[in-house]
């Protein structure tokens, strides 16, 4: 029960990392985020650090394909149906219900570098291998 436990802590504190440090990174670079994009991020952060090893670009790949279906699902969630109005895509091309677009997804690819790398480096440490 007690490695449970630790397991579960280390995950939610992964979680949390990766949702603080994206939301750092929203306002660093937009000036202002949602409260939304620590749990958001943290759930990408978390599931790039269960991405398999892989070559870099698959791992870009990997990790933008995660990131832009968190994407959308959160955004019909916090967007469609909540109607809080946290991000609207809709005036970019290639754009699905102004949820995701192409550009960002693009965008991901490149996030996804650093982000699976750090996820992964985060995940040994809190292991501690």
């Amino acid at each position: 029960m007690e490695r449970h436990l630790r397991y579960a802590g280390q995950e939610l504190i992964l979680g949390l990392t990766g949702g603080l440090g994206y939301y750092c990174i929203e306002l660093a670079w937009r000036g202002w985020s949602h409260p939304s994009m620590v749990a958001v991020g943290g759930l990408c952060f978390w599931g790039m650090g269960h991405l398999p090893d892989r070559p870099l670009w698959q791992r870009a790949l990997l990790g933008a394909g995660l990131i832009t279906g968190v994407e959308f699902l959160s955004g019909c969630v916090l967007n469609l149906w909540l109607r809080w109005a946290v991000w609207d895509y809709s005036r970019l091309p290639g754009n699905l219900l102004g949820q995701i677009c192409l550009p960002y997804s693009l965008m991901w690819c490149l996030l996804a570098i650093p982000g699976t790398a750090l996820s992964a480096a985060a995940r040994q440490h809190l292991e501690g291998n």
